[in-house]
């Protein structure tokens, strides 16, 4: 089982990574599920990932305070602006205008509800 949970882990540092570019692929979600597997896992993957230079503090202010940083506060403001204009732009329905706009709003009120990590 242990290898099912490492596997898991390793597949969630993937999407992390790629949602890192890719602004409606959530990265530190990615990170805290890869964390939870790697626990439960391999004590160094798990010890990889939290002194990890980039990941480490992320997880830590997320686990101390459930904290977020203001500069990743600031870039998923900017990822969310540039996807809704570009679905504005691409001229997409209404509808899918309207709904992407309720959840990307409450996506937005979440993260700026945190407090800074």
């Amino acid at each position: 089982m242990k290898f099912v949970w490492a596997g898991l882990g390793l597949i969630c540092v993937g999407l992390a990574v790629i949602g890192a570019f890719l602004p409606l692929l959530p990265t530190v979600p990615f990170l805290l599920v890869a964390s939870f597997f790697f626990a439960r896992s391999s004590e160094r993957l798990h010890h990889w990932i939290l002194s990890h230079r980039t990941f480490g503090p992320v997880i830590e202010d997320w686990n101390r305070s459930g904290a977020i940083r203001p500069l990743a506060k600031r870039l998923a403001t900017v990822s969310i602006i540039a996807v809704f204009a570009l679905t504005l732009i691409l001229g997409v329905s209404k509808i899918i205008v309207i709904i992407q706009a309720l959840v990307l709003s409450a996506v937005l009120v979440f993260i700026w509800s945190r407090p800074n990590g």
